[in-house]
């Protein structure tokens, strides 16, 4: 089952499903139990009316039973002998003997005498002078039973209440009331459930089912429209976004979000070929050139010119396979080294530099920091590349600590960067008019090195303009500690 509205219906409808089947045994149990009580009372009253008439001495073939309303009652000694029995009860179960015919002495008058006199005169105390004996106040015990009135045989609910007579005689009756009423409620819920609950679940599993159709509409719509944008590879095109508001709006949203940083990725990244494709075509046709012309005179070969180009085009070959690892997502080293002492160590291998620079770093040391040695020379290198090329006489290098962390400043005293390219020189092949007219071989990818390394080891790179009228570039990095 793949799909998401099938899986959805069903999961519904079994949850309703369990939830109704339970709720419908409780109230099927609550029903039972209530009007299994109401018939127990009812057995109840009967047999403490009985036992009220068995307590005040009432003979046993005179007492008063409610035959008319379908209650059987049945009456026994302390010996089990039944002593009295409702009108047409014709047979009983449930109340400790299936007896119904009462005792020859019971019938004689409720007396055990072993003469006639006897049973006699005890037959006129019964009638002429009713005893005080008691009922059994306590609760009676119930149960369940069968009883055939008159030959039709049903369930009943008895109740059991012993008696005592004036003369000490303890008699229990049991009378029952019928339970037709609760299998016959029980019985119509039951079978109300048992057609409603189907209906029920259909008609859930069809809402469920219309509404998660309803609901992934607009899923389907992203779906169909990321296939499309698959299938024509054109990144311009957006997945429509619900305006709903809800959990699908806000995929919608963050797909779009997606599609434009791809698209961004993708076109810096054509981009970025382009401008590396022009940058290395202009030093190996101008190789090309002076070998081939080499080849035909040797004694016009220009050898310089060509060492020049082939050191520029080394140094291009790795600024490309740097940015290349830095895109993959290469992690910085975690050396800790001084940052100090590296500035002076690549300051002093810049032997041809145009302009010296002045290095200003504090001897009380304390600047450690943590990540790649080489990447990091390296954008001390490329910062004071780009100062030397655009000072005019004096180029400055400094190190401080600052705020958690360790500031490396170069600074010169050229034309500056304008406040509104401050952000831009830091793209990739990006050159100022200025830098290529000064500077022909630069290809415009130190300062974004340099930015992108500094980044990547929590760090950043900022410029500025400094006092001298040049511009001031400010390497921050966090301290070892």
């Amino acid at each position: 089952m793949r799909s998401v509205r099938a899986r959805a219906a069903l999961g519904a409808t079994v949850v309703v499903a369990l939830a109704l089947v339970g709720a419908g045994l409780a109230v099927l149990l609550v029903l039972r139990a209530n009007l299994t009580d109401q018939a127990g009372l009812q057995a109840e009253v009967v047999a403490r009316e009985v036992a009220g008439q068995l307590a005040l001495d009432v003979p046993y073939d005179r007492l008063e039973m409610r035959e008319e309303e379908d209650h059987p009652v049945q009456v026994t000694d302390e010996d089990g002998r039944v002593v009295a029995v409702s009108k047409d009860l014709q047979a009983i179960s449930g109340t400790g003997t299936g007896q119904v015919t009462p005792a020859p002495t019971a019938a004689a008058g409720g007396s055990s005498g072993s003469d006639d006199d006897d049973a006699s005169d005890d037959d006129d105390r019964q009638h002429s002078a009713p005893g005080r004996g008691e009922v059994d106040s306590g609760d009676p015990d119930f149960h369940n039973g069968t009883a055939t009135v008159d030959g039709e045989t049903a369930d009943y609910r008895f109740a059991t209440v012993e008696a005592t007579t004036s003369t000490g005689v303890t008699l229990t009756v049991h009378a029952g009331a019928p339970l037709a009423a609760e299998q016959e409620a029980v019985g119509s819920v039951r079978g109300a459930m048992l057609i409603g609950l189907p209906v029920l679940l259909l008609v859930v599993a069809g809402v469920t089912w219309l509404v998660t159709r309803r609901a992934l509409r607009p899923v389907e719509g992203i779906r169909r429209e990321m296939a499309a944008i698959t299938a024509s590879e054109d990144l311009s095109r957006r997945v429509p976004e619900p305006g709903s508001g809800d959990e699908i709006a806000r995929l919608a949203r963050t797909t779009n979000e997606t599609l434009t940083a791809l698209e961004a990725s993708v076109e810096r990244q054509r981009r970025f070929v382009a401008d590396a494709s022009h940058e290395l075509r202009s030093p190996i046709a101008s190789l090309r050139t002076q070998l081939e012309v080499g080849a035909a005179h040797p004694e016009l070969l220009d050898v310089p010119g060509a060492v020049a180009d082939t050191v520029r085009l080394q140094a291009l070959a790795a600024d490309l396979l740097l940015l290349a690892r830095l895109d993959a997502g290469e992690r910085p080293g975690r050396t800790t080294l001084d940052l100090g002492a590296l500035v002076h160590e690549e300051v002093s291998q810049r032997t041809g530099d145009r302009i010296p620079a002045a290095v200003s770093v504090p001897e009380s040391g304390g600047f450690e920091v943590t990540g790649s040695r080489g990447q990091l020379a390296r954008v001390i290198g490329n910062l004071l590349d780009n100062a030397e090329r655009h000072a005019e006489r004096a180029v400055a290098i400094s190190v401080r600590a600052e705020r958690g962390g360790v500031v490396v400043a170069v600074t010169d005293d050229g034309a500056g960067v304008p406040p509104g390219e401050r952000e831009r020189i830091f793209e990739r092949f990006v050159r100022l008019d200025d830098a290529r007219t000064r500077d022909e071989g630069g290809a415009g990818l130190g300062l974004a090195i340099a930015r992108d390394v500094a980044s990547r080891h929590g760090g950043r790179l900022t410029v500025k303009g400094a006092r001298e009228g040049g511009a001031r570039f400010e390497l921050w990095l966090p301290s070892a500690g």
